[in-house]
């Protein structure tokens, strides 16, 4: 085992890099986040349609929404990965045809947890605020959207753990994330298969729980806080 991480490590955390592309466990971080910060805007904007009163926006957007979730990850890909370059003329790279899939595919589930958020919140919050003279937008942006965002932190939190997790669909492209280099190492070490793989697994548990439980910690302080308002 130890010789296998002093051998592999830094192509298991880095890739080729800096003599050929990143990879290995810095790529899978970086597609991860990448891909959550741009879908975050998607999901806010489709979730704000699905909750808006106007059905010409309300209802085209949860009927798309209800597709892409129903829709697997890896036909998204497949979609990505041929359609891109005949939208763009040249070839997009595979970094670039998952960050497209994920920013997609988490969008649709953001969207949900921004539409739970909001319609969470008491009805009283925007009657109170049109009552005061705020159009729609303005109630949703200053008084809704402020309360709603702060108690999604910790759904948004556990979509970045399912975002971790669906960084390894990449390996069907040759994406050089962690588990597409833990198989390369793994055909390089066939008598030591279990300790290669032992070593992904126990890097996934690491990152994934550890988020886990940062959501679980970072929902109990959101919840202390507002029980205090409402002592207060």
């Amino acid at each position: 085992m130890w010789d296998l991480i002093h051998n592999y490590a830094v192509f298991f955390l880095i890739g080729q890099y800096p003599k050929g592309p990143l990879g290995g466990l810095s790529l899978t971080l970086l597609l991860a986040l990448s891909a959550l910060v741009l879908a975050l805007p998607v999901g806010i904007l489709f979730g704000l349609c699905v909750v808006s009163p106007y059905k010409f926006l309300r209802r085209p957007v949860a009927f798309l929404l209800a597709i892409l979730r129903g829709t697997p990850l890896l036909m998204v890909i497949f979609w990505a990965y041929f359609l891109l370059p005949t939208l763009t003329g040249h070839d997009t790279g595979q970094f670039a045809t998952m960050l497209v899939s994920l920013i997609i595919f988490d969008g649709a589930y953001l969207a949900e947890i921004f539409r739970a958020g909001i319609q969470a919140l008491p009805r009283g919050q925007m009657e109170a605020a049109r009552s005061l003279g705020f159009p729609y937008a303005h109630s949703m942006r200053f008084v809704i959207l402020p309360q709603a965002m702060r108690n999604m932190l910790p759904s948004v939190v556990n979509q970045l753990v399912s975002t971790i997790k669906e960084t390894s669909f990449g390996y069907i492209i040759s994406l050089p994330e962690i588990s597409f280099v833990t198989g390369q190492i793994g055909t390089e070490e066939l008598s030591h298969a279990f300790g290669v793989y032992g070593i992904l697994v126990f890097t996934y548990f690491v990152l994934c729980f550890g988020l886990s439980r940062f959501a679980y910690l970072l929902e109990r302080h959101l919840g202390s806080r507002s029980s205090l308002r409402l002592k207060s």
